[in-house]
């Protein structure tokens, strides 16, 4: 049995680890690199790139390229190519497909499990739809746990004495904070909130809009017409965003940026750390009340606070760390790295669950609560937000007019008191209620959630006996269909693109073997000359041809002649000096 793996499928960048020796060790891609950018292109003849290479290419093909697809996991959005829609789901497989790949190549095995992270804070519908991409790339996503709480399973896995820690996990597209209880070789989710529209990518674009009109305001030109400048612009904001976690001032050169009547203009400004605190003040401020919400529901006040660990790449700029210290009064953890550590507790969670790491219990809570809809467009709530899993609960409810045969029960996950303002997981009908005046029958609505956030939800008639239940197993946009053909789709590219790439190996041998044999040609006499010429000749027809049988006798016809013809030995002993 292959490896479990734990994935960081993050809104920027995402990373993967596995466990070696009952420790996390991240695993680099293909490239080297330790974390793949989150980026999926088309070129223009269809060629799909998938990480470093895409982002590289996004300038000169902005409007191919798809970027922050995790911002859009569970909703209706679609990105369209060449006629071609594709969801949220498939654009996230194609990043996790090129994280099968590299982590197949870096072990040595196959890869069919994983541990897949999400914010805290997301849906039930943005947690299938992860699911989804996972299964479309041919994972079987063994559980998909809360980044805060990875995060803290990285730090506190060796851990010996009890600590309360908060983890501040500011990412490039989202935002969560978790107050957790690690003790020994339990660590219990106390409280969660966040916001799933917040994160790196709100900043970039605050410097975005920034930069673009300070460039109108000098040059009487909008750049936000123009989808090149743009991604220029946005690829800039975001360095500048970076550097200036590390110095006060940083400046900002983009030349050739457009052009008017009379001739190219470029971009030359600076940037200081004061005016990006200034730009970017209202987003840290929006991190604050989330914040201050886990810590009242947690029940701790600030001073109970062992450790508070900074995550997402992020949580480095310096006005975040000033605001956190501000409320918690204590200097960020700087001993866990923000990139790495979710994947890393992924992989320990996977761990966990295959027996290669030491016992530990994670108890974790649902983000949101749940709840069934009443007369009135009310939610009435049965699990509360925060509650530890797993969990069972019910409640007593009743009819709203008389002689009412049955109920629609609609079940729902959010915070909002109206009912049409939270997230509908499902419905289902309980039919056969003895008739009655309205408020005498009893129907008892039963919730309970296991440990992977599967949720049940029953009801009973309490005087006929009669009962109706409905497993949310996620209410993905998806179909099962779409599923299924997605992954098909994605099976066929993997075959195609395993032949495109053998085509261009043995293309890129053939023209070295011509090479070869042209240059030993022109070391040889006139006879044995025309005579490799036409050998050359024949090479050159049969692969334009794509004559596969004829190709392969010309090729090694040509390879044994230029071995007997022995112009190659001379050319290498001629350059020995």
């Amino acid at each position: 049995m292959g490896k479990t793996i734990g994935i960081d499928l993050g809104t920027t960048n995402s990373c993967m680890a596995f466990i070696e020796g009952g420790e996390p060790v991240v695993i680099p891609n293909s490239e080297g690199g330790r974390t793949t950018p989150s980026v999926v292109a088309f070129s223009k003849s269809g060629e799909r790139m998938v990480g470093q290479v895409a982002k590289r290419q996004a300038v000169t093909n902005a409007q191919r390229t798809i970027s922050s697809i995790k911002r859009e996991m569970g909703s209706e959005y679609r990105a369209t190519i060449d006629g071609k829609h594709y969801t949220p789901q498939e654009i996230s497989a194609m990043i996790l497909t090129k994280l099968k790949i590299d982590a197949e190549a870096y072990l040595g095995e196959s890869v069919t499990d994983a541990v897949i992270t999400v914010p805290a804070y997301f849906t039930d519908a943005q947690r299938q739809a992860t699911k989804d991409a996972g299964k479309i790339a041919g994972l079987n996503v063994k559980r998909i746990l809360n980044e805060p709480t990875a995060a803290a399973l990285a730090y506190g896995i060796d851990k010996e004495e009890p600590q309360k820690v908060m983890v501040y996990d500011l990412g490039g597209g989202t935002f969560d904070v978790s107050i957790l209880d690690i003790n020994a070789d339990v660590i219990e989710v106390l409280a969660t909130a966040g916001n799933n529209r917040l994160g790196g990518d709100d900043f970039d674009q605050c410097v975005t809009e920034y930069l673009i009109k300070e460039f109108k305001k000098e040059h009487k030109v909008d750049l936000s017409k123009d989808p090149a400048a743009m991604q220029r612009v946005r690829e800039a904001a975001e360095k500048a965003k970076i550097e200036l976690s590390g110095i006060s001032e940083t400046s900002i050169s983009l030349p050739f940026i457009t052009a008017d009547k009379n001739g190219p203009l470029h971009m030359e400004t600076t940037l200081t750390r004061a005016k990006f605190d200034e730009l970017t003040a209202h987003l840290v401020e929006a991190t604050m009340g989330p914040v201050k919400q886990a810590m009242q529901d947690s029940g701790l006040s600030t001073a109970q606070l062992s450790k508070v660990l900074m995550v997402g790449g992020s949580s480095r700029i310096p006005a975040v760390q000033q605001a956190v210290k501000r409320f918690t009064g204590k200097d960020p953890f700087k001993g866990v790295n923000p990139d790495e550590c979710v994947a890393m507790g992924a992989a320990i969670q996977g761990g966990v669950m295959e027996g290669d790491v030491k016992s530990l219990l994670l108890l974790d809570v649902t983000p949101m609560s749940l709840g069934i809809e009443t007369v009135g467009n009310v939610f009435a709530k049965i699990i509360e937000r925060n509650t530890t899993l797993p969990i069972q609960q019910s409640q007593i409810f009743t009819t709203a007019a008389n002689f009412q045969t049955s109920v629609e029960v609609n079940v729902l996950q959010g915070e909002n008191p109206a009912a049409s303002r939270n997230k509908s997981l499902g419905k289902f009908r309980l039919d056969g209620i003895r008739r009655a005046m309205r408020g005498v029958p009893q129907i008892e609505v039963t919730f309970s959630i296991d440990a992977n956030g599967i949720v049940n939800v029953s009801a009973k008639d309490m005087g006929t006996g009669r009962e109706q239940h409905i497993t949310i197993v996620g209410s993905s946009n998806m179909s099962q269909e779409d599923i299924d053909r997605a992954t098909r789709e994605a099976q066929q590219y993997l075959l195609e693109d395993a032949k495109n790439k053998r085509q261009s190996q043995e293309n890129n041998e053939i023209e070295q073997l011509i090479y070869r044999a042209e240059r030993a040609a022109g070391k040889m006499g006139i006879g044995d000359k025309l005579r490799m010429t036409e050998m050359i000749r024949k090479v050159k027809r049969a692969n334009k041809d794509q004559d596969t049988a004829k190709l392969k006798q010309a090729c090694e016809d040509l390879e044994r002649a230029l071995k007997a013809s022995g112009a190659e030995d001379q050319d290498a002993q001629g350059g020995v000096k």
